[in-house]
């Protein structure tokens, strides 16, 4: 089953959701130990690379995982959750998209701060749009720092409300998001 129902989560939403959650960690992860890097470490200019190059990816991956989201049918909300459960859930939604979003907008700004494009793999470029602000790649890297903390640590609350509901309220929260979250198929 590729496509939602209304009880469960179709394989692409699947695979597209744990996909863009392990590529956040990993470039996180990788963010904070490149900057450590000197001049003289093997990774210097490697470790960005793959840093820029997968954010395209990640990128493109977000958009196509929103666009699935809005084009397919939802699983209606759980019939256990409350009326502030269910707000809470739209509301960290949208923050976590707005998150993933202007963390890779202020990361191209820190890429692109002087002038040439975003090299992704050498299968294309993302070319430099902006790049006559002042101070951009210091402003940026901050800000990108930020919002970076600030979505890696909402989805850790986000996986702890998931494991909260599978763990406590032992209802099929977290089996939807993995695929199994049919009634029938329920533990």
């Amino acid at each position: 089953m590729l496509r939602n129902r209304h009880d469960t989560y179709g394989l692409v939403a699947v695979i597209l959701h744990w996909l863009v959650a392990l590529v956040v960690v990993g470039l996180f992860g990788l963010g904070l130990w490149m900057v450590e890097l000197t001049y003289y470490d093997d990774w210097y200019r490697r470790a960005p690379a793959i840093h820029k190059g997968v954010g395209v990816l990640l990128f493109l991956t977000v958009t196509l995982r929103l666009g699935w989201r809005l084009l397919g049918p939802r699983p209606a909300p759980l019939a256990t959750h409350s009326v502030w459960e269910r707000r809470i859930a739209r509301v960290t939604h949208a923050l976590l998209y707005a998150l993933l979003f202007a963390v890779m907008l202020s990361g191209s700004l820190i890429s692109t701060a002087d002038g040439r494009p975003i090299d992704v793999f050498g299968l294309f470029s993302v070319p430099a749009l902006i790049t006559d602000l002042p101070d951009q790649a210091d402003i940026a890297g901050e800000v990108h720092l930020i919002l970076a903390i600030s979505l890696v640590s909402l989805a850790g609350v986000h996986a702890l409300a998931a494991l909260k509901h599978h763990l406590i309220d032992r209802d099929r929260t977290l089996l939807r998001m993995l695929g199994r979250g049919s009634a029938s198929k329920a533990r």
